[in-house]
């Protein structure tokens, strides 16, 4: 909804004026389109698409932005408008930012050896909004991204700078742990421990609202297409494999293994950590029995002996009382 109507928003008025304004100048991108990027992206992703591989490889559209990207040591083609923007929202307050939604657009496919050059602009800036993270501005900025002088697509991207909203007390929920699958797992409760943080929430549209819903009922489903049975993870509008909109559901039978994984020890998140004071947890991408990948955390063991190939059980966790989420259960055994 749109915050103060009626009332002469000046700093609107102020962030409006860099509509238009170059955000980046003759970018360049870091690397040439290259065969390890593509083949490491593939493997994350569980993509095995023949287009990918092979002497007349081309890159997974979507990976348009990751050619763009800056890195670890940032991007040096930023404008001074760019900045002044982000500056002015800053000094105001909204100092918080989250990203919304992007948009691509694929007009070239893009072939190792290619080089990438970008240029930024500016689109959009909204009145001001209050959602439920807070009080802020939508900024929409359009990347064109072109491979030898040609356009190959274009990135439209969207976050809200945002001031936050003073979160409300929650009374903490009462939980059971019960054995089995479909149960929900005791800890990591919001409110327990130092604060009382919340956990980010999902992100629930047209095409995931189906697996959000199983979820609610402790059911783990994923997509499988109807035209050649794939499955997919996430959920997505059409399949990977054939291109074939039509799908249904199958339900996942819990079990699964641990892939890979990271220790996250900063910054100190307290309802991410089963104790509720912060401490370190277990990010894992867990590949479950039916073959198809997913991020979740692990829990039931500490988070050293959290290993490659670690058994795991799909549990449901409730985290506040508005939030249940998927977490799986490792044995040290």
């Amino acid at each position: 909804m749109t915050a103060g109507q009626g009332v002469r928003d000046e700093l609107y008025e102020r962030l409006r004026a860099y509509e238009g304004r170059a955000a980046a100048t003759a970018g360049i991108g870091k690397d040439r389109v290259n065969e390890p990027m593509i083949r490491h992206w593939c493997e994350a992703m569980g993509d095995a698409h023949p287009a990918y591989g092979g002497p007349d490889a081309v890159a997974p559209p979507t990976m348009l932005q990751a050619w763009t990207m800056g890195g670890l040591s940032g991007h040096t083609d930023r404008s001074g408008a760019y900045d002044e923007l982000f500056g002015l929202l800053d000094g105001a307050g909204y100092t918080s930012v989250v990203a919304t939604d992007c948009e691509q657009e694929y007009l070239r496919p893009l072939r190792p050896g290619d080089r990438i050059t970008f240029d930024a602009v500016i689109e959009a800036v909204s009145e001001r909004k209050t959602t439920k993270l807070g009080t802020g501005y939508f900024v929409t900025t359009r990347m064109d991204v072109r491979a030898q002088e040609e356009l190959a697509g274009t990135h439209r991207f969207r976050i809200l700078k945002y001031r936050p909203a003073k979160p409300k007390p929650k009374p903490k929920p009462k939980l059971k742990t019960n054995p089995g699958l479909g149960t929900e797992a005791k800890g990591s409760v919001s409110g327990k421990g130092k604060g009382n943080a919340l956990r980010s929430r999902p992100v629930i549209n047209r095409d995931n609202a189906g697996f959000w819903e199983g979820v609610a009922s402790h059911r783990l489903l994923i997509q499988r297409c109807t035209a050649c049975d794939a499955l997919r993870f996430p959920w997505l509008p059409g399949c990977n494999a054939c291109g074939s909109p039509d799908w249904d559901t199958v339900e996942a039978s819990g079990e699964g293994t641990v892939f890979s994984h990271v220790v996250m020890h900063h910054p100190s998140f307290p309802a991410f950590s089963e104790d509720g004071e912060g401490g370190p947890y277990a990010v894992a991408l867990i590949e479950l029995a039916e073959g198809v990948r997913m991020v979740s955390n692990v829990i039931g063991v500490p988070c050293d002996k959290v290993r490659v190939g670690m058994p795991v059980r799909l549990e449901f966790l409730r985290t506040d009382p508005e939030l249940v989420l998927p977490v799986f259960r490792g044995s040290e055994g």
